[in-house]
């Protein structure tokens, strides 16, 4: 049991306490009885209506059971689902037209579109790995991956791959930065007479800065560089503006279950606001440091210099309202909301930043960003701004100073979308969509209404295609061209780069501002989508477009009389099964809450809480409604508990689970996120997970 000390009417596990009062305080010449007293006064203020509202949701989710379940296997008329959820206060009122009125917005989230890096920010190598993906060489980019066709090299350089790669990355310059004169390959040293001088805008010694879409690109002269002395006119790298942005999470991609994770996290957050953040690690036997990078100075000609960014502007994705924090107890001995608890120490550390206390700035217009996760509708969203009001005067920042991205990935968020902006119309940064988290929760609403369809299919579901349509489009409805992001979710497969290129294009098409890719790497080649497509453009001529109907998004992905094939069934229980597993075992038994995990298919994917959620679901849907019997799910599990234990057999910290199955915590785990899916409150899996985690942890002391 970790030690609490009181703190005003709190109990402060000593962890938290000690790092708040040693580490974060002092520097901001902040009395810890002050801090301490108004974190008292918030908890106070917010928990009980915080339980409130997840009560809500729970009585909600119980008259959608009970509406769906009364009808099970009926068609459903759209006038009267519509109705019904109107009656129950699912459904609210549209606000009066309006316009969003966020002030003091950088312009990496306003006016540039570019994309967007999400990383756990319980590890600091990625973390650093990220914040510094703002620039990303080209060259590199092309050469490691499939973005070009052919074998990847694994040895030395190979020459013919690196001349395709100069090839390549020239034709990219003679699309978005043409000389009036000749090509790009043509050209040696000396004068460059480009076809719009206008795109020139600075120096760096040799190095030569032009601008296209708002984006920056960077070719780097340097005739000793290996590449650069081969090169006629010597170009060793082209370097793009990349990850605009980048979410640090406290959320879905850890494993954070006690105090000290939850101080883990803070720690990392606040080296990153202070800019002193560090890693050291072996690699190629040898020892690398790495930290955060420095800005980049530029000059026009021999007098006027200026400066960009060498380092992403950096969010903080802050926890739901779900779950609770053993590290913080309230005065009548339960655990505090973990996100309120996030609210106030994120933003206490950001002032860090605010203040210019730090080697680094993240914001120049004057900002602390979070996003907020998993908001159920636009009381939840009001509830959120009224608590950053209070975390701003605990503070004394200037209100709004606290932006909000809103995470439109559940069902009622998504259903009164205009209202919940309304809720934070003065603070929004973003709203982005999510497939997985919003598919989790579609298949939990519609539990009681039948079998879904397999989660393949989900991706072309007509509810899918209004979602992603009408976040794009109520968006710009109120103002969000020129002021805050629109964002798209994730390309979860980091190994397939080509596919990324053929495919994530059709996100800017769509008008999205930002969308999230898995690595560096990844934003440097979604970066040329952007220069492919004008997003601001395509959002103006979106913005005459219909929003979608209401009664489409509802629609539910319901497989009505569908006569299911027992090889189709067994094929979707592996699938799921498997994919469970393969990020359960490192959750668990590890603590890692995001990672590269094999499919059943040994390809590699980004899975976190929201892919574990949608698999579990609907499994979970499967067995309710007779799809598939709990033997055979168990039978599926206890299968690709073997495959998963082959897939991670390299791993010297991987705990075997084939044949120990009742002995593993991991397991159980798996088999509880799906026996006992349907009583799991909106379909979440952190309550099982911490509560195996924990156990976990507790075994190894």
């Amino acid at each position: 049991m970790t030690a609490m000390t009181p703190r005003a009417d709190l109990s402060v596990a000593e962890p938290l306490a000690r790092f708040i009062e040693d580490r974060v305080l002092p520097d901001l010449g902040l009395a810890a009885e002050t801090f301490w007293s108004g974190a008292a006064a918030i908890f106070a203020r917010f928990a009980p209506d915080n339980r409130a509202l997840l009560a809500k949701r729970d009585a909600l989710q119980g008259e959608l059971d009970a509406w769906h379940g009364g009808r099970a296997g009926q068609a459903i008329d759209p006038a009267e689902y519509e109705a019904f959820l109107r009656s129950i206060g699912y459904l609210v009122d549209e606000p009066a037209p309006f316009r969003i009125g966020t002030q003091g917005i950088d312009p990496e989230v306003a006016t540039i579109a570019g994309p967007q890096l999400v990383v756990p920010v319980l590890n600091a190598r990625f973390l650093l790995n990220a914040a510094n993906a703002r620039w990303g060489s080209l060259y590199d980019a092309l050469y490691g991956t499939d973005a070009l066709s052919g074998p990847i090299p694994t040895g030395g350089y190979d020459a013919a791959r690196g001349a395709r790669v100069v090839t390549a990355a020239k034709a990219f310059l003679d699309k978005f930065v043409p000389l009036a004169d000749k090509k790009w390959a043509e050209h040696t040293r000396g004068f460059l007479n480009l076809k719009d001088a206008t795109q020139f805008v600075g120096h760096q010694g040799a190095n030569l800065l032009f601008k296209h879409h708002g984006l920056h690109i960077e070719v780097v002269i340097d005739r000793e560089h290996p590449i650069g002395a081969t090169d006629p006119a010597a170009i060793a790298d082209i370097l793009l503006e990349s990850a605009l942005t980048t979410i640090v999470d406290l959320e879905d991609s850890v494993a954070a279950v006690d105090a000290d994770d939850k101080v883990a996290a803070y720690a990392n957050w606040l080296g990153l606001m202070k800019g002193d953040l560090e890693e050291t690690f072996e690699k190629g036997g040898e020892t690398i440091t790495r930290a955060l990078n420095p800005d980049r100075d530029y000059q026009v000609g021999d007098q006027r210099q200026f400066t960009r960014p060498g380092r992403s502007l950096l969010f903080v994705r802050n926890v739901g309202l779900l779950m609770t924090t053993p590290a913080i107890r309230l005065a009548d001995g339960a655990e505090a909301p973990e996100g309120v608890l996030d609210a106030i120490v994120t933003s206490l550390i950001g002032l860090y930043d605010l203040r210019g206390l730090g080697r680094t700035r993240n914001s120049r217009a004057g900002s602390i960003y979070i996003v907020k996760p998993k908001l159920h509708g636009p009381q939840e969203a009001a509830f959120t701004n009224a608590l950053f009001d209070a975390v701003e005067d605990l503070l004394g920042l200037d209100r709004h100073t606290i932006k909000i991205g809103v995470m439109d990935e559940e069902r009622r968020t998504s259903a009164n979308l205009s209202a919940c902006i309304h809720a934070v119309k003065d603070r929004i940064a973003f709203i982005n969509t999510g497939f997985l988290d919003r598919t989790g929760d579609e298949i939990h609403s519609v539990m009681a209404g039948g079998a879904v369809i397999p989660k393949g299919e989900m991706k072309t579901a007509a509810w899918l295609r209004a979602y992603e349509d009408r976040n794009v489009l109520i968006g710009l409805e109120h103002g969000f061209l020129g002021r805050a992001q629109i964002g798209k979710g994730m390309w979860a497969a980091p190994d397939r780069m080509a596919d990324m290129l053929r495919d994530k294009q059709a996100q800017c098409e769509a008008g999205a501002s930002t969308a999230w890719v898995p690595s560096p790497t990844a934003a440097t080649l979604h970066a040329l989508h952007y220069h492919n497509v004008d997003v601001g453009e395509r959002q103006v001529l979106r913005r005459a477009e219909t929003v979608p109907l209401l009664s489409v998004l509802l629609t539910p992905p319901l497989a009505g009389t569908r006569d299911w094939s027992r090889e189709e069934v067994m094929r979707e229980l592996d699938n799921n099964a498997q994919g469970i597993l393969g990020y359960v075992v490192r959750w668990i038994d590890q603590g890692v809450g995001c990672s590269k995990v094999p499919d059943i298919n040994d390809v590699g994917l980004m899975e976190d809480r929201a892919t574990l959620r949608i698999s579990s679901q609907l499994l979970a849907n499967w067995l309710k409604h007779g799809v598939a019997t709990r033997q055979e799910v168990e039978a599926a599990l206890r299968r690709m508990a073997a495959k998963v234990d082959a897939q991670n057999a390299g791993d010297p910290f991987y705990q075997p689970m084939a044949g120990r199955e009742d002995e593993s915590l991991a397991f159980q785990a798996a088999r509880a996120l799906v026996f006992e899916g349907e009583t799991q409150p909106s379909g979440y899996t952190e309550p099982l997970l911490h509560r195996f985690r924990a156990e976990s942890k507790a075994r190894r002391h």
